[in-house]
């Protein structure tokens, strides 16, 4: 047996695995109508946060415990002004539309939203989010612009114009765990690995070896559900790291209507070969020579929680999550220093890449914004509110409690390492994947477009059609998502 991981449901929530199993849409309907009464309850001083559960339990803690909201006065924060968290269902999609609902009705509160950084522009793009230079300092908004992430800045902004219009809480960056014992064991030098990820064919060499020799179940798990996080994700990190797109080079992420499909393209039908030989080997009639079967074929039904399971009880070599991940496994009385972590490897390098943007390593961005009702009869308290969410003492205090990392990359090295746990291992490699990560093509189709793409992408990892006929049913799909937009601005 593997070593015994604790794992945990609470503080390791939505926004860490971002798309888990949802709770039904009826419940996002409940929680709109919960904020309602909340707010007609609350004090004159309350303001009122959408959230998940795991960011509601560290708000308000007790005994020696540093809460956010302590923080927050601490940062400067009025101490009439209370935040109190709405937690909402945990899945994003589901999440998405009780905010549509609510703003749509002109509700508040909620007074701030907490969205995925995944469908913020849509929001942006119908208005219903407040521009950040009209509550914010000066001083503050050219710190955020200086200091934050610029990947999960593309994401918070309005594309027409540049303007700031949601504030990153935290981002989040697909990696690659590995069992470093294992693979060393039969030969591979993974100390390297950290900083110049291998190459996908290298990658699955060793880790078909190290199953082999070690005798676990699986080589590889990872997530390939017909799901959010196929297309937002997984198949942008694989596909991105083979030098494709869907819209070519990452110059196209969010202007819908004139820009090229591309999903046909080479780089894009290799990454899909890539995961079919992955899942079922050399017997698969699309198998890419040299690599090898490292799947198991579950894995078309995976997501974050059941990808992850096999690899924390030790019944695999390898594991592709997000950063919550490496705290559940990286712990003393799991693997401790045996577990490796990296960036994704990669197929093709920058400079040999189609388009650009891509090659090389690559990780999927995922994470969350705060935006401001534009409903909200408190204005002033919530743009306070915001404005002591940028203090650097904020976003350690959240980091240590939960986990997120800050939007300031670089302030991970700050945090304490007992608090942070197993992760201050591994800051270099998150400072990578962050400086590597890639977004999804965010625009206000991208709701639509992301359901047609990871079905026909699961489609083809199952078998059902092959790499060339499912991505021709995507492109044509995806032209007529693409052209409705032209048809609605006269094109």
């Amino acid at each position: 047996m593997g070593p015994k991981v604790i794992r945990e449901r609470t503080r390791r929530g939505v926004s860490r695995r971002g798309f888990l199993t949802a709770a039904s849409v009826s419940a996002a309907a409940t929680s709109v109508a919960v904020a309602g009464c909340l707010g007609q309850a609350r004090e004159p001083g309350t303001i009122v946060m959408s959230g998940d559960t795991d960011f509601e339990s560290i708000m308000h803690t007790e005994g020696e415990t540093p809460s956010v909201q302590q923080a927050l006065w601490d940062a400067g924060l009025d101490e009439d002004i209370t935040v109190e968290v709405q937690a909402g269902v945990d899945d994003s999609a589901q999440r998405m539309q009780s905010y549509q609902s609510a703003l749509q009705a002109g509700r508040s509160p909620p007074d701030i939203f907490m969205m995925d950084s995944g469908w913020t522009i849509p929001f942006i793009l119908r208005e219903q989010t407040t521009p950040l230079e009209e509550v914010l300092s000066a001083e503050v908004l050219t710190r955020i612009e200086d200091e934050y992430l610029e990947a999960t800045l593309e994401t918070a902004r309005d594309p027409r114009n540049g303007t700031l219009h949601a504030l990153p809480l935290f981002p989040d960056f697909g990696l690659m765990l590995y069992r470093r014992d294992l693979i060393d064991d039969v030969g591979y030098e993974t100390d390297g690995w950290a900083t110049e990820p291998p190459t996908w064919q290298e990658f699955s060499e060793a880790t078909a070896d190290a199953r082999e020799e070690s005798g676990v179940d699986f080589g590889f798990t990872t997530q390939a559900a017909a799901y959010e996080g196929l297309a937002c994700c997984t198949f942008t990190e694989e596909m991105s790291t083979w030098g494709g797109g869907y819209f070519g080079g990452t110059e196209n992420l969010f202007t819908a209507g004139d820009r090229p499909i591309t999903v046909e393209s080479e780089p894009v039908l290799d990454a899909i070969r890539m995961m079919r030989t992955f899942i079922n080997g050399s017997d698969d009639e699309y198998a890419l020579e040299g690599y090898r079967q490292i799947c198991p074929s579950a894995i078309v039904q995976w997501t974050e929680e059941q990808s992850l399971s096999p690899f924390a009880n030790g019944d695999a070599v390898a594991h592709r999550n997000w950063p919550f991940a490496v705290a559940q496994t990286g712990a003393e009385d799991a693997f401790g220093e045996d577990l490796g972590v990296m960036s994704m490897p990669y197929a093709v390098s920058e400079e040999e890449a189609e388009f650009e943007g891509v090659g090389g390593t690559a990780a999927g961005l995922g994470g969350w914004h705060l935006t401001l009702n534009p409903n909200t009869e408190r204005i002033e308290q919530a743009a306070a509110v915001m404005e002591a969410f940028t203090a650097e003492d904020v976003m350690l205090t959240i980091f240590q409690q939960l986990g997120y990392l800050p939007p300031i990359l670089e302030l991970i090295e700050d945090a304490s390492a007992d608090e942070i746990g197993p992760i201050a291992r591994y800051t270099e490699q998150i400072r990578i994947a962050g400086e590597n990560a890639v977004p999804r093509p965010v625009t206000d189709l991208w709701p639509e477009q992301s359901a047609l793409i990871f079905q026909e992408v699961n489609a083809a990892y199952r078998g059902v059609k092959s790499p060339e006929g499912a991505m021709s049913d995507l492109a044509e799909r995806l032209e007529a998502s693409e052209a409705s937009v032209e048809e609605q601005h006269g094109d």
